[in-house]
């Protein structure tokens, strides 16, 4: 005689059921939990930490590997500025510049003085002398100067004992003194010349 099972009453499926839920939640708390320290370097994926993944001020000098940060890595007047090196070799001459415009000075205006000095008695050695300024106008420089006498003779005693710039409170040249001497026996004529230019 065949032995027929009785179905289970609805009791026993509510408890069944039940029994199931409470299992099924602690597996999948079991799944979501990790064991303390069970995740190391092999478990992370290459670049599964970001930047915004780790927390401000987490990572200091002790987790930096010695000499291992760039100039690059710091922002700019964050690292001091190193001792001045020695002085390098000096390098090649550079090419000539172009030439710049010729300077022109324009028309020379030749101003004079002139003194008549007498020659006293003929080469007895006293020299009978005077001085003399040629100046040049007001907007005028000088160039150049010299002296001159009257009479052309070289076997006449007539001489230029010194010719001087005369200089303006710039310190140029507006002029030129000069003073000569006489011992021919006759009067000769001492001219001192500038030669001016208008800058």
């Amino acid at each position: 005689m065949r032995k027929l099972l009785s179905r289970p009453s609805p009791a026993m499926i509510v408890a069944c059921l039940a029994l199931l839920v409470a299992l099924g939640g602690t597996g999948m708390a079991a799944a979501t939990q990790l064991a303390k320290n069970s995740v190391g370097t092999p478990q992370l994926k290459d670049g599964a930490v970001s930047n915004p993944k780790i927390k401000n001020n987490a990572i200091n000098s002790a987790k930096v590997a010695g000499s291992s940060l760039l100039r690059s890595d710091f922002a700019p007047g964050q690292l001091p500025a190193g001792p001045t090196g020695p002085q390098g070799p000096a390098g090649p001459a550079g090419p000539a510049g172009a030439a710049g415009p010729a300077g022109v000075i324009g028309a020379i205006t030749v101003r004079s003085q002139s003194v008549s000095i007498s020659g006293g008695v003929a080469e007895n050695g006293a020299y009978n002398t005077a001085e003399v300024t040629a100046q040049c106008n007001s907007n005028e420089r000088a160039i150049s100067g010299g002296t001159g006498w009257s009479d052309s003779d070289a076997g006449l005693e007539l001489w230029t004992g010194r010719l001087t710039p005369v200089l303006n409170p710039s310190n140029q040249v507006v002029g030129f003194r000069g003073s000569g001497g006489n011992d021919s026996g006759q009067a000769s004529t001492f001219t001192v010349y500038a030669l001016c230019y208008t800058p």
